[in-house]
Parts: C-alpha cells; structure tokens; sequence
C-alpha cells in the first residue's frame, strides 16, 4: 500500500510540474509573438499595446519557479523589463525607429539568458553534473 501510495504521490508530483512548465512555455511563447508584434509596429498605438503585452508577460515569467541558475534569470528578466521600458519611453518621446536599439538589445539579453535553460545533453542526463 505504501508504494502504490509513493508511486501515485511521484506521478501527482511530475504532472505538477509538466503543468508549471508548460505554462512558462505558453508565457514564453506569447512574449516572443508580443515582441516581434512591437517590433513590426508601424504606428505608435500598436507598439504600445504589443510592448505593454510584452512587459506584463515578462513579469508573469518571474513568478514560474526556475529549476537552475533562478538567480541569474530573474536577474535577466529584469534586464528585459528595463529594455522593454527603455523602448517604449523612447518610442513615445523620439519615434519608433529610437526604439530599435533597446529592442536589439532585448534579443540579445534572451539569447544570452535561454542558454542557461538548454535542455541537458545525453552525458549530463546519464551522469549529472
């Protein structure tokens, strides 16, 4: 009974955190359309509304729980809020092209940042770090 009782426990446990993956994914993923949303916008109003969607994702992101390196992502995440701001103050203040370089600078910080969530290699699996 105590290991029918251990096994159910375990699967309840997995499923809890496919489920909190799956919605930082779903959040991932609509960031990414938001993003390019403002990057394509030809009128301030759209940019507006596609980087104001940006930023409140951004912020949903940092309540998942990250698995490793949680410090350095939230810290990466901040960053992002901070360029994302940037853009928008100056999109509003200079025109949309003054926000190309805060939005360049954002897909940098998240090629830099998504390294540290690369899924393991075979050797890391079969070994640990």
């Amino acid at each position: 009974m105590k290991a029918i009782f251990c096994v159910f426990v375990l699967l309840l446990n997995q499923s809890v955190f496919a489920v909190e993956e799956n919605n930082l994914e779903t959040t991932m993923k609509n960031m990414g359309l938001a993003y390019k949303q403002s990057v394509q916008a030809t009128q301030l109003q759209e940019f507006n509304l596609a980087i104001d969607e940006f930023i409140t994702l951004v912020e949903q992101s940092k309540l998942a729980g990250f698995n490793k390196e949680a410090q350095k992502s939230l810290q990466g995440l901040d960053k992002v809020t901070a360029k994302a701001k940037l853009a928008k103050q100056l999109a509003n203040s200079e025109g949309l092209e003054a926000a190309k370089k805060p939005l360049k600078a954002i897909d940098g910080l998240r090629k830099q940042y998504h390294e540290l969530h690369e899924p393991p290699g075979f050797w890391e699996l079969l070994f640990g770090k």
